[in-house]
C-alpha cells in the first residue's frame, strides 16, 4: 500500500521530462480536464436556479429569497467543491488515483481487519452502488433540460422535446462501442465554448444589476434561514444540484492530476459557473412580476437575446451529451475497479483504444444504463420532475465521503483531535443538511437513486460474501501441493510442454489439476500453479509484477499481482517472465481453468435468497479466459462442484 503523498501531483502530471523549451504539460491537462471532468456540474446552471424557485416547494420572487438562495449557491460550491473535494479530498490519494473506492482501499490498507475498517469498506461499496442510480438520472436529466430550451425558441417544440432527447440519449449508448479517444478530442472547444458563454451571458445582466453581489455576503444566507426555516431547509434540496458532479472531480483526479483539475475549478470553471448563477438572478431581479414569475420557468435560456436562443440550444445539448459521456465513462471504470476488488462477476470488457488503457467498454453495464435512462424520461416526462429524483444519491455520496474523510483524518493522517473534530462537524452538518433536505424527495421521485443503490448493494455485496465462502470452502479440502507433487510423480507420466493451472488461491492444488491428473493421469514437463491477485492499490510496480516458488521435480507455484484500475493480461505477463522453469512458449502452453457449480446446501452460511443470487451471478460471470485474456485454442476447463 503507498504511503499518502501530499506534496506531488499525480503521476499523469509528472510522467515524463519536460523539454527545455517545450511548453508545460499542465495547460494540456488542464484543458483536458475541462473537457472532461466538469461537464456534470457545468451543466447545473440549466436546471438547479430554475428548480430553487418553481421546483415542488416554490419560493417568492423577491429580495430575500433570490439573494438567499444564491448565497447559499455560493457557500455551497465554496465549502462542498472549493473545500471538502478540491482543497482536501484531493490530498488523498492512492498512488495518484481518486474516487471512493480508491479511498476505501487507502483506508482499509492502513487500518486492515482491525476495528472498524469493515464499516469504511461498506460504506465505501454502498456509495459505489448510489453511483449507479447517479449515472442513470444524469444523462436523462442533463439532456432533457438542455432540449427543453428549443421551447423558449418556439413553444411549438414542445410535442418534440422527449423524442429529440431520447434519440440523443440512445445514440449515446450506441456509440460506445467504438470508443470516444476521437470524440473527446472535441470535448474541450466545445465546453471551453459553453463555460465562456456562461460567464458572457451572466456579466451582462450583472452589469444591468450589479447590487446582485452582495450575496456574496453569508448574511444573505442566514437572513433566509431565519425568516423562512422550512422552506429554506426544503430549498436546500434544489440548491444542492449546484454542486452535483463535485465527487466527479476527485473521482477522475488520477487522468489529469490534482495540480490540473484545481487550475481549471480555481482558475476558470467556477469564476464562469458563479458569473452565470449571479446572471440569473439579476435578471430576474430586474423583471416585473409578471415577467419573473414566466422567465423562472426557464432563466438560463432567456438570459440570452431571442437570436442567439437556437444556438445557444445547441451549445447547451452538446454540453449536456458530453457530461452524460463523462457518466457513462465513470460507470464503465467503477465496474472495472469493483470487478477487480472482487465486488462484482467478471464481466467482458473491450478496449477502444490501443494506446490508451483506460479506454473501455463494458456491454452489460451500457445497456442497462440505456434501458435505465429510457424508462426515466419516459416516466418522468421533464427535467423537473426528474429533478426531484436528483439529488439524494449524490447527497448520499457525499455523506458518506465525509464519513471516509473523518477516519481519513484520524486513521491516515493522524490529524490531532481538536482539528478533526471542527473539520469534520462542519462537513457533517453541510453534507448532513443536504441529505436530510433531499429525503423529502424520495415520495417525489427519490426513490429510485436509493432502490438502484440498495439493489446494486445487495449484489455488490452478495458476490463479495458468496466468493468468500466459496474460496474458504475449497481451502477446507485443498491438498498441500507439496504432498501432490511428491505422490504425482510416482502415479503420473510427464508429456513435453507446460500446463498452467489458474488458482484463486495461493495455497492447496487447484481442483482442475486434481481432476487432470485424476481423469487423464499425465503431466506436463513443466507445471505452474498461477494466481492472479489484486492489491488494494490502482498500480502496481512491474518489477514487483511476479513471484515464485520452486517446488522441484517441474512445480512452479506463481503469483501475479496487479493494481485494481490494471489490466489482467496474463499472456502478456508471462511473455516478461524468463525464470520460472524458462521462458514462456504461448503454442507449447495450456491453460487448465476450474468452473464450479453450486450445490444445494443442508446448512447455507447465507440466506437462501442470496445464495441463488450468488449463484445466477456465477453462472453469467465472463469466463476466466475472457478476463485474463487467455488464447482461446490453449484453454482447457474442467468443472467442480462446490457448497456454501
Amino acid at each position: 500500500m503507498s504511503e499518502l503523498s501530499s506534496t506531488q501531483d499525480s503521476p499523469p502530471e509528472n510522467a515524463g521530462a519536460r523539454r527545455h523549451g517545450a511548453p508545460s504539460p499542465k495547460a494540456a491537462l488542464v484543458v483536458g480536464a475541462i473537457g472532461v471532468v466538469f461537464g456534470d456540474i457545468g451543466t447545473s446552471p440549466i436546471y438547479a436556479f430554475r428548480e430553487t424557485f418553481a421546483g415542488p416547494h416554490p419560493l417568492a420572487l423577491d429580495t430575500l429569497h433570490l439573494l438567499g438562495v444564491l448565497s447559499l449557491i455560493f457557500w455551497s460550491m465554496t465549502i462542498i467543491v472549493s473545500l471538502q473535494y478540491v482543497t482536501i479530498m484531493m490530498r488523498a490519494d492512492n498512488k495518484g488515483q481518486g474516487g471512493t473506492l480508491a479511498l476505501v482501499a487507502l483506508i482499509s490498507g492502513r487500518m486492515g481487519r482491525k476495528g472498524y475498517g469493515w464499516v469504511a469498506v461498506m460504506l465505501g461499496v454502498f456509495a459505489t452502488a448510489l453511483f449507479y442510480g447517479d449515472s442513470m438520472i444524469t444523462p436523462a436529466i442533463s439532456v432533457l433540460s438542455a432540449v427543453e430550451g428549443l421551447t423558449t425558441v418556439e413553444a411549438r417544440f414542445q410535442p418534440f422535446v422527449i423524442p429529440i432527447a431520447l434519440v440523443l440519449l440512445v445514440g449515446l449508448f450506441l456509440i460506445q462501442r467504438r470508443g470516444t479517444a476521437r470524440v473527446g478530442k472535441l470535448f474541450a472547444p466545445v465546453m471551453i465554448t459553453y463555460f465562456s458563454v456562461l460567464a458572457v451571458l451572466g456579466l451582462i445582466q450583472i452589469v444591468q444589476n450589479p447590487g446582485v453581489l452582495v450575496a456574496l455576503n453569508p448574511w444573505y444566507a442566514v437572513q433566509f434561514f431565519m425568516t423562512d426555516k422550512l422552506l429554506a431547509f426544503l430549498a436546500l434540496g434544489s440548491v444542492v444540484l449546484a454542486v452535483t458532479g463535485a465527487e466527479a472531480l476527485y473521482a477522475d483526479m488520477g487522468h489529469f492530476g490534482r495540480g490540473a483539475l484545481r487550475i481549471g475549478w480555481f482558475g476558470f470553471v467556477m469564476p464562469c459557473l458563479l458569473i452565470n448563477y449571479f446572471g440569473q438572478a439579476a435578471m430576474i431581479m430586474g423583471l416585473e412580476a409578471a415577467a419573473a414569475a414566466e422567465a423562472i420557468q426557464n432563466p438560463f435560456f432567456l438570459m440570452a437575446p431571442e437570436a442567439y436562443r437556437l444556438p445557444l440550444v445547441l451549445l447547451a445539448t452538446c454540453a449536456t451529451v458530453i457530461a452524460s459521456q463523462a457518466v457513462i465513462t465513470g460507470a464503465f471504470s467503477v465496474t472495472h475497479q469493483a470487478i477487480q476488488l472482487g465486488y462484482v462477476p467478471r464481466l467482458s470488457i473491450l478496449h477502444t483504444s490501443e494506446t490508451e488503457q483506460g479506454q473501455i467498454y463494458i456491454p452489460f453495464v451500457n445497456w442497462v444504463l440505456m434501458i435505465a435512462v429510457i424508462v426515466l424520461v419516459l416516466t418522468f416526462g421533464n427535467s423537473s420532475n426528474l429533478a426531484s429524483a436528483y439529488g439524494i444519491a449524490v447527497t448520499g455520496a457525499m455523506l458518506i465521503d465525509t464519513c471516509l474523510m473523518a477516519v481519513l483524518f484520524v486513521a491516515v493522517w493522524r490529524w490531532k483531535i481538536w482539528i478533526v473534530i471542527p473539520a469534520a462537524a462542519l462537513f457533517f452538518v453541510v453534507d448532513g443538511a443536504f441529505f436530510g433536505a433531499n429525503l423529502t424527495k424520495v415520495p417525489d421521485g427519490g426513490w429510485f437513486p436509493l432502490l438502484i443503490g440498495a439493489i446494486a448493494f445487495t449484489f455488490l455485496t452478495t458476490w463479495a460474501r458468496g466468493r468468500k465462502l466459496m474460496r474458504d470452502r475449497m481451502s477446507e479440502v485443498a491438498l498441500p501441493i507439496e504432498i501432490f507433487a511428491k505422490s504425482a510423480m510416482n502415479s503420473a507420466i510427464r508429456v513435453p510442454g507446460t500446463a498452467i493451472f489458474m488458482a484463486s488461491t495461493r495455497a492447496g492444488v487447484p481442483s482442475a489439476l486434481l481432476h487432470n491428473i485424476k481423469h487423464n493421469k499425465v503431466l506436463h514437463e513443466r507445471v505452474v500453479i498461477l494466481t492472479v491477485e489484486i492489491a488494494e492499490e490502482p498500480y502496481v510496480d512491474p518489477e514487483f509484477r511476479t513471484q515464485f516458488d520452486d517446488l522441484g521435480d517441474g512445480f512452479y507455484r506463481m503469483v501475479l499481482r496487479y493494481g485494481f484500475m490494471e489490466e489482467t493480461d496474463v499472456p502478456a505477463a508471462l511473455k516478461k517472465v524468463h525464470h520460472c522453469g524458462g521462458d514462456f512458449d504461448m503454442m507449447q502452453t495450456s491453460f487448465f481453468l476450474s468452473r464450479q457449480t453450486l450445490l444445494p446446501s443442508k446448512n447455507p452460511s447465507m440466506m437462501i435468497w442470496r445464495e441463488k443470487i450468488f449463484s445466477w451471478m456465477l453462472r453469467n460471470a465472463a469466463t476466466a479466459m475472457e478476463f485474463f485474456r487467455l488464447p482461446s485454442n490453449r484453454v482447457v476447463e474442467l468443472g467442480s462442484q462446490v457448497e456454501i
